[in-house]
């Protein structure tokens, strides 16, 4: 697996590895919709976006992480990232994903799956993860939704942003599943 940071796009929805220039408006939906953040590891609320922001864009220099900010109808609505790339296991995470609220439960995230987990696939991999805290039931439907295989519950896996332990629900793709997965994410766009 070789995964390269480049532009992907697909109808209206365009995903750009990160660059300093997505830091302003990624921060201002940020400051405007902070309940976005709400089950997230980092703690945006307290020490901001921008630390964030400097945190993937150092795993981004280092190779860790190429995490992407998302435009639907060339406008900024979130980010989505590809983490704990593996690829001596050809395996990646897609995590860190949010999208303002007017962007939900439309087509943006099953084009975003759709790209990330294609160009995944097609650059080598062959699993692609996906995780969220067990208790964020939004994430968990959206990830069913996409039929993506659940895989179960690790418990006390990390810490959320004010400290406590969270256990974190994990969700899968494999090759062979992504053609069932892919033609349902497309079942879903306008």
């Amino acid at each position: 697996m070789d995964l390269a940071a480049t532009i992907l796009t697909l109808g209206r929805v365009r995903l750009e590895p990160f660059e300093e220039r997505h830091r302003e408006g990624l921060s201002a939906i940020a400051a405007a919709e902070p309940e976005l953040f709400r089950h997230m590891p980092f703690p945006v609320e307290r020490l901001g976006y921008g630390a964030w922001f400097d945190l993937l864009r150092v795993d981004q220099a280092a190779g860790r992480s190429i995490p992407h900010a998302v435009f639907a109808n060339d406008r900024i609505v979130g980010q989505s990232c590809y983490l704990n790339i593996r690829p001596r296991d050809a395996g990646v995470e897609i995590g860190s994903t949010w999208y303002v609220r007017a962007a939900q439960a439309t087509f943006v995230n099953p084009s975003c799956k759709l790209l990330l987990i294609g160009n995944a696939f097609d650059q080598g991999a062959e699993r692609v993860e996906l995780k969220t805290d067990a208790l964020n039931a939004q994430s968990r439907a959206a990830m069913l939704k996409m039929d993506a295989t659940f895989e179960g519950i690790h418990r006390r896996h990390m810490r959320r942003a004010d400290g406590s332990l969270r256990d974190t629900a994990w969700f899968s793709v494999i090759r062979e599943e992504w053609p069932a997965v892919k033609a349902g994410l497309e079942a879903r766009l306008p």
